[in-house]
């Protein structure tokens, strides 16, 4: 039971970087959102990357929070395997 519920967590922690990763590739090609895949993945990731980016100090053009969380995802998923 312990084995399965590690492998979900991290394959829980895994999707939501992959998610986060995509949110920084989106930013460079449709940073609006107009498609429905980048609606989904903007929506899915705002949750997380919104708190972050409060606690941050403001970088102007500069969004640090993505690189934030994606380091906390894998600080999470390293312990958890």
């Amino acid at each position: 039971m312990e084995l399965f519920l590690r492998t979900f967590v991290g394959l829980i922690l895994v999707l939501l970087w992959l998610l986060v990763l995509g949110r920084v590739v989106l930013s460079w090609v449709d940073p609006s959102g107009r498609s429905t895949v980048s609606s989904f993945i903007i929506q899915t990731t705002e949750p997380i990357l919104a708190p972050v980016r409060r606690m941050l100090p403001s970088n102007g053009m500069l969004d640090l929070s993505t690189l934030v969380v994606l380091i906390v995802l894998s600080v999470l998923w390293r312990a958890v395997l």
